[in-house]
């Protein structure tokens, strides 16, 4: 049974940091794309980074150069570690695993949430003063 755990998340200032963390159990596969999505009241759930079994990592243009996804495969733990938080990043932050790869996901994306086949519980990041 594959589960996904979130930790972290939280309240924080503008300008401020957080780290997310995704502890991933019970697969083995190794063709996967792993990633973050987030949902904002309102608004569509949207693929925020995701990073493939085979190389490739995709980040949204709103995160780029603030936002940083990173793996322990010791750990089988996804990290997404979230620098000069702006309040439009608030938002249900989710990660997800789908199995199979992305071509060219730099420049694909992480695709549809659709696509995804496993999700963690979610974690809310609020950024405000």
């Amino acid at each position: 049974q594959v589960q996904l755990v979130q930790s972290g998340g939280g309240l924080v200032q503008p300008g401020g940091s957080l780290r997310l963390s995704c502890a991933a159990s019970g697969f083995t596969l190794n063709y996967y794309v792993i990633g973050w999505f987030r949902q904002a009241p309102g608004k569509e759930r949207e693929g925020v980074s995701c990073v493939s079994s085979h190389d490739g990592t995709y980040y949204a243009d709103s995160v780029k150069g603030r936002f940083t996804i990173s793996r322990d495969n010791a750990e089988n733990t996804l990290y997404l570690r979230m620098n000069s938080l702006k309040p439009e990043d608030t938002a249900v932050y989710y990660c997800a695993i789908r199995f199979g790869i992305i071509k060219n996901i730099a420049t694909m994306g992480c695709r549809s949430r659709t696509e995804y086949d496993y999700w963690g519980q979610g974690t809310q990041v609020t950024v405000s003063s």
